[in-house]
């Protein structure tokens, strides 16, 4: 049933794109996304067992590059806040996202106005404590505080929540991050995919259907 449950959550996803007219190179990154993920289930999966609930943790995540492109792209590149995201980015990839947290910090005492490194350092905290603590919270609200208006902030929260589990809390998050980028941003496709995927992997959860082992 795996191999059946695969080819229609294909389907349904692409269909979801087109009827949204989203644009085009937006259904060709996600159709790769869901060619590389069926060509690693049948490399790794186990299409003979059957479906099992679905895990919550970063469901529409993506590669690191990824982020550190939409990052660069948001707060702009070349910036005081480049050698803290570096150090940060290095340590979260070995898996010391404690460590990550803690370089973070260093970069809001050093610059405790910057945009950048506030949303670095709740995006940080919130990995290295596994939920929103209230550290992650505060230094959210802080970024928020700084510019209400710039998408960084909301759409990294968005991703905290997501990573903790809370995929109702993401949506409202990320939709504000559309509704303040300007309309020629160059993330907003990104986000808009996040979107699309997200609603339905919440759809899926809410249907009872479980994601393919």
């Amino acid at each position: 049933m795996g191999w059946f449950a695969l080819a229609a959550i294909a389907a349904v996803s692409l269909g979801l794109m087109l009827l949204l007219k989203l644009p085009k190179t937006v259904i060709g990154f996600a159709g790769a996304a869901l060619m590389l993920g069926a060509t690693g289930y049948a490399l790794q999966g186990h299409p003979t067992l059957p479906a099992s609930p679905a895990n919550p943790e970063k469901p529409v995540d993506v590669a690191d590059e990824e982020l550190v492109k939409m990052r660069q792209q948001m707060f702009g590149r070349f910036q005081y806040s480049d050698s803290y995201f570096f150090i940060a980015d290095a340590l979260s990839r070995s898996g010391d996202e404690r460590a990550a947290a803690q370089a973070m910090l260093g970069g809001v005492r050093s610059a405790p106005d910057s945009l950048p490194l506030w949303t670095g350092f709740a995006f940080a905290t919130a990995g290295a404590d596994g939920a929103m603590s209230p550290t992650a919270r505060m230094a959210f609200r802080r970024a928020h505080m700084l510019n209400p208006q710039h998408p960084g902030p909301y759409f990294y929260e968005g991703l905290a929540q997501i990573r903790a589990g809370n995929l109702a809390a993401a949506r409202p998050l990320w939709i504000q991050a559309l509704r303040v980028s300007p309309p020629d941003a160059p993330w907003r496709e990104n986000i808009a995919l996040r979107l699309v995927l997200l609603d339905r992997f919440v759809a899926m959860q809410a249907s009872g259907q479980g994601m393919p082992r």
